[in-house]
């Protein structure tokens, strides 16, 4: 069955580094891991293809064992704001017959700490604009999504500072935090792809 990653954001360079955008982030990962270039413009998204004369996987990683590129999964940023992001994964999912079970998607969490990871199969959008207009679009809430954690020392601002926030950049003291969880939720997403969601779950939800 073939598979998709989808990492969501807001595309442009004013929000290339926000908390918004660390789903662009892990998928970037991924395609620099892979040696595949996000670089066709398809569904209003920037989409990689696997390749399959494409080399290992970096092997920097040792503890996930590199995996060719053809064995992994397609690539995805779609480029239409976060918000109506469903437009994006529903014409992927079309065109390319993807099952909602296939389709992994990537995006941040206010209410989770700095690089927590949640990992789970299905469930309700809870409040994330992005996901919701992803269920809505492609009508089912079967789909696995990777959480990743952005909230500030003090946790979630109440809810009238709450797009600031998310659209704001990581503080400084923050980036190598935001880097080493960029690297775990990739690492999370190759374990989706070989091992499947339970022991991906097991393995990085802790």
């Amino acid at each position: 069955m073939p598979k998709l990653i989808l990492g969501l954001g807001n595309p442009g360079e004013t929000y290339r580094d926000t908390r918004h955008n660390v789903g662009f982030k892990v998928v970037e990962e991924l395609a620099r891991r892979w040696r595949l270039e996000l670089g066709r413009l398809e569904c209003h998204s920037l989409v990689a293809e696997p390749a399959p004369s494409a080399e290992p996987a970096d092997p920097t990683t040792p503890e996930i064992p590199a995996t060719p590129a053809d064995t992994t999964a397609w690539l995805a940023l779609p480029q239409t704001y976060m918000n109506r992001s469903g437009y994006a994964a529903r014409c992927l999912v079309e065109r390319h017959g993807f099952e909602p079970e296939s389709v992994l998607v990537v995006y941040d969490e206010v209410n989770l700490p700095l690089g927590r990871l949640r990992l789970r199969k299905a469930g309700s959008p809870a409040g994330h604009r992005g996901l919701e207009s992803i269920l809505e679009n492609l009508r089912s809430d079967q789909i696995p999504r990777l959480r990743l954690g952005v909230a500030g020392p003090d946790g979630p601002p109440p809810g009238p500072d709450l797009p600031d926030f998310v659209l704001a950049p990581f503080a400084a003291a923050e980036k190598e935090a935001v880097g080493e969880m960029v690297a775990r939720a990739a690492d999370a997403c190759e374990s989706w792809l070989r091992e499947g969601a339970d022991a991906a779950m097991n393995r990085f939800n802790r």
